[in-house]
């Protein structure tokens, strides 16, 4: 006898994001026939029509407030409306695969986990350098499948409404902007006995377009400093993803590269170790360097592997500043933007 499929609401939070809700919305309505029982986005302070847009591509609207009050906060008001068993959280700017919906039904029987997540796939809407790299570094980062993840993702992200209710919710109040709140609930989900999944076949296309300097500011900001703060209150908590033990390593690795350079220039050695350091970096990032290479050819593969040694040397200052200036996981001036990864 099959299981019964659980109910599921989807809630999408958006500011400023009719556009994106112009190809997010269709392909979820229609990936959920028959499994989704509303979809309800939440308005955040939009000034570009972002809720009547939603209402007509058959959305149900809820506005969260004149002034946006932050992704989390409007993931829970649009959470505390919904009438499913099952919360599945898609940001405004993710197009979902047909099957997205099913997969997250089919993983929420009445034995399954508290959370489940997906990944980006490896086909960005948007195709310019930075845009590629950031959106293929998240798909390359989500492909190993795992049933006990440390950290949740609620850019395509669902979690049992009982196991949501339990821990709070999104922490809407330190977290006011885009940040780490997804990864915040993970955290607390985990410390009440629940397990996450992580399921690299749910899958759904990001069609954020990113520059080089909003990929460092969101990096730093809305991501290093704050999860780094995290770490520092909630000690072994963490050790996926971005922070296991294989990425601290590669972090140490461009550190040492970095720090050979400068001895190179200034002839304070007669070895040119920076030419092995380098070569080093290079090979501890092949997986990366071939998901780059299939996803944008060699230039983006070479692009992406040089940015990604700054990309360990910029977060691992963000750690120390975080480790010795102390200040709390949801501080920090980050720039408002619409609910992203």
């Amino acid at each position: 006898m099959a299981e019964a499929l659980p109910t599921i609401t989807a809630v999408v939070p958006a500011h400023d994001a009719r556009t994106h809700l112009g190809h997010c919305l269709p392909a979820l309505i229609e990936a959920g026939r028959g499994l989704l029982e509303e979809v309800i986005v939440v308005d955040d302070g939009s000034t570009d029509g972002t809720g009547e847009a939603a209402a007509d591509l058959g959305a149900r609207v809820l506005r969260s407030a004149e002034r946006p009050v932050g992704p989390a906060a409007a993931r829970n008001l649009g959470a505390a409306a919904a009438g499913g068993e099952v919360l599945l959280f898609v940001d405004a700017d993710v197009v979902v695969h047909a099957d997205a919906v099913e997969r997250v039904a089919r993983t929420f029987t009445e034995d399954g986990p508290a959370a489940l997540y997906g990944s980006y796939d490896d086909s960005p809407a948007a195709r310019n350098l930075a845009s590629r790299y950031m959106n293929l570094r998240h798909h390359h980062v989500h492909r190993i499948p795992s049933a006990d993840a440390a950290t949740f993702w609620a850019g395509l992200g669902a979690v049992r409404r009982s196991a949501f209710d339990q821990v709070g919710g999104f922490d809407g109040t330190r977290f006011a902007e885009p940040s780490v709140e997804d990864i915040d609930l993970g955290r607390r989900l985990r410390a009440a006995g629940g397990l996450i999944r992580r399921d690299p076949t749910l899958l759904g296309c990001h069609r954020k377009v990113w520059t080089w300097s909003s990929v460092v500011r969101t990096d730093v900001f809305q991501r290093a400093l704050p999860w780094a703060r995290m770490m520092r209150e909630h000690p072994g908590a963490f050790g996926d993803l971005n922070v296991g033990a294989t990425e601290r390593a590669r972090a140490l690795l461009a550190l040492a590269w970095a720090a050979s350079i400068p001895l190179a220039i200034s002839g304070a050695t007669d070895v040119p170790v920076f030419l092995p350091l380098g070569a080093a970096a290079f090979l501890a990032n092949l997986p990366l360097a071939g998901t780059l290479l299939r996803g944008g050819g060699p230039r983006l593969a070479v692009v992406g592997i040089l940015f990604h040694q700054v990309y360990y040397l910029y977060s691992c200052a963000a750690w120390f500043v975080a480790r010795f200036a102390g200040g709390s996981a949801g501080g920090g001036a980050a720039e408002r933007r619409p609910p992203t990864s």
